[in-house]
């Protein structure tokens, strides 16, 4: 075989490895942990996020500048650098706490985001959209609006505990809760209220809450890693 390693692994080309036993071949990086973390986290947060406040803000700012672009844009980087601290600090947490503690943290924290998720969500007047000219002005209103809104926002506090939960995989975890956010508010930026109304808020609220209260038991009775 070419570019034998050990007993179970082989090379099977260019940046590819393989393992005896399994049909797949995978590239160094790449783990089902990586995907797992990150589909896991794309469901949770888009599902979290439909009728969140970050949601209602990205209606009121597409009603108010009617540029889909910049709000879209804007959006995606508030998410990124909002979500990368998030991660970060659920990645740290995992350095800090012992294994009995953080089981105990997350079971009972995403019990309370179950909780938390039937709750509806409003903006507050501070966080409506200003008055703002050109693609430039509604970008960077988008981002400062957008960070500061998901500030302790249900997403951002999923996005800290999933990142505890998925130790070692924070940054498939931020993708996946980034394009779980863009997943759901660029249809709402590029529908507005066509697509809020469509949505039934209420049942998807209850199915994330499921999930919620679904990944807290498992972590209270240490099933799954």
């Amino acid at each position: 075989m070419p570019g034998e390693t050990d007993d179970h692994t082989f090379l099977a080309g260019p940046g590819k490895v393989c393992v005896i036993g399994i049909s797949r071949c995978m590239r160094p990086g790449y783990s089902q942990n990586n995907m797992e973390a990150f589909f896991v986290s794309t469901g949770i947060v888009a599902l979290a996020e439909m009728g969140d406040k970050t949601q209602l803000l990205s209606l009121v700012l597409a009603a108010r500048y009617r540029k889909p672009l910049p709000i879209i844009l804007g959006i995606l980087i508030a998410t990124v650098v909002n979500h990368g601290f998030a991660g970060a600090l659920g990645g740290w947490i995992t350095h800090v706490l012992g294994q009995d503690v953080l089981r105990w943290i997350l079971g009972i924290g995403f019990i309370a985001m179950a909780g938390w998720m039937l709750i509806p969500d409003k903006l507050d007047d501070a966080e409506q959209a200003k008055p703002v000219k050109g693609a430039i002005g509604i970008l960077g209103t988008t981002i400062v609006a957008f960070f500061f809104a998901e500030m302790g926002d249900k997403t951002q506090i999923a996005t800290v505990a999933l990142a505890a939960r998925f130790s070692g995989e924070v940054v498939a975890v931020v993708a996946g809760t980034t394009f779980g956010m863009m997943l759901a508010n660029a249809p709402a930026v590029l529908l507005g209220d066509k697509f809020a109304n469509k949505m039934p808020i209420g049942l998807v609220h209850k199915i994330a809450a499921a999930i919620f209260l679904a990944l807290g038991v498992l972590a209270l009775l240490n099933i799954g890693g």
